[in-house]
């Protein structure tokens, strides 16, 4: 008999990690699907929430904000491209891309969760900006990521046009900055046991193993 799982997966569209994260988790559900019933819920979180709507060259930006160089930049997306490519995902940022403003497209994600397709449109969102050099604050390209995983196109407007869901968004992402969630992806297991970072599939497996046997009583060997 299969076990019950609330996963709260807390993440920002641009943030190549919380991909690497999610396919991992993802491919991790699937070898466990006889054992587990997961539910996924993204939470959001803004690793630059003053960015302004014109966004910022990656390379400047990481330079400014992590100290990094050129160098070392272009050493980790070659590190991530690899990791995703393991996963099945394509990561063709370079030098030349743009970090973007991402509030409005965690506004869209909070109402997806509301009509059963969060999933979807989270992956959609990680390919348009990850694989195709999309901008996740561009309004016009955030109503046809939505209407690609079967949203509808005239709402999702309307929600972008106006600050519907705005003041939902920011509670949520206070309660996990209050909760001690500093970097991302932070994926949080039934409320209590929390993983960090762009863990490999089989930790994600290890780890939910051994969630499932503490929640049991046992443990595992």
């Amino acid at each position: 008999m299969s076990t019950a799982l609330n996963i709260e997966f807390v993440s920002d569209v641009s943030c190549p990690w919380c991909v690497v994260g999610l396919y991992g988790l993802t491919k991790a559900l699937d070898i466990l699907r006889d054992e587990v019933r997961a539910e996924i819920h993204f939470q959001p979180f803004e690793l630059n929430p003053k960015m302004g709507p014109q966004g910022q060259n990656i390379t400047e930006h990481i330079s400014e904000k992590y100290g990094s160089t050129p160098e070392q930049s272009q050493k980790n997306r070659e590190m991530i491209r690899a990791r995703g490519a393991e996963l099945g995902f394509a990561f063709r940022t370079d030098g030349n891309s743009r970090i973007y403003n991402t509030f409005d497209a965690h506004r869209l994600l909070h109402w997806a969760a509301l009509e059963g397709l969060q999933l979807p449109l989270k992956e959609a969102l990680f390919k348009a900006y990850f694989s195709e050099g999309g901008n996740p604050s561009d309004h016009d390209q955030l109503v046809q990521i939505a209407e690609s995983v079967g949203l509808d196109r005239q709402r999702a407007g309307e929600i972008l046009a106006s600050d519907e869901f705005a003041r939902e968004v920011r509670e949520e992402e206070q309660l996990w900055l209050s909760r001690g969630v500093s970097s991302v992806p932070t994926v949080v297991f039934n409320g209590q046991y929390a993983v960090t970072g762009g863990q490999p599939v089989e930790s994600f497996v290890m780890a939910i193993r051994q969630i499932m046997a503490e929640a049991k009583g046992g443990t595992v060997s």
